[in-house]
């Protein structure tokens, strides 16, 4: 563990978190295993502690209990089409499972935000009307289509 980082997004688990962050650090740029703490060496692992997209996490097998819920969620923004597909075909196989708006649930049952940058800025644009066309049209979409949400933001 990396004791010059204080603040760390900490996931509880059944079991399988280390497969979990295994996973989860080759999705993103600036992602790696930092440590794994196993109470018996040839055991599973406790507490794992990872950088995802640079940011600190730390996945807990702390057994039942606690299931992932939607109230939390890893939230990436993608920098294209490409991008925003490739993450959400990856986290939607083998079990996972598309949303609504951008969200989407892995097959470890963690929720993740799949969020093109270009869908941030028309949403938080000045021009209120244009925004509010690329917000209806994103409620409208699981994953999320770039040309069609500039086309509502560029409007009729």
């Amino acid at each position: 563990m990396n004791t010059d980082v204080r603040v760390r997004t900490c996931l509880w688990f059944e079991d399988g978190g280390e497969a979990a962050a295994r996973f989860y650090v080759t999705l993103v740029p600036d992602s790696r295993i930092e440590s794994v703490f196993r109470p018996e060496p040839d055991g599973p692992a406790l507490v794992v502690d990872f950088t995802l997209g640079g940011a600190p996490y730390q996945i807990l097998n702390g057994g039942p209990g606690f299931p992932p819920t939607e109230a939390a969620s890893i939230a990436v923004v993608t920098r294209d089409q490409e991008e925003t597909d490739r993450l959400w075909e990856v986290l939607t196989a083998d079990g996972g499972k598309g949303g609504r708006c951008s969200w989407l649930t892995d097959r470890f049952g963690v929720s993740w935000q799949v969020c093109p940058r270009a869908l941030i800025e028309c949403l938080m644009s000045d021009d209120r009307a244009a925004a509010g066309r690329a917000f209806e049209a994103m409620m409208a979409m699981g994953r999320i289509d770039i040309a069609a949400i500039e086309a509502a933001f560029r409007g009729p």
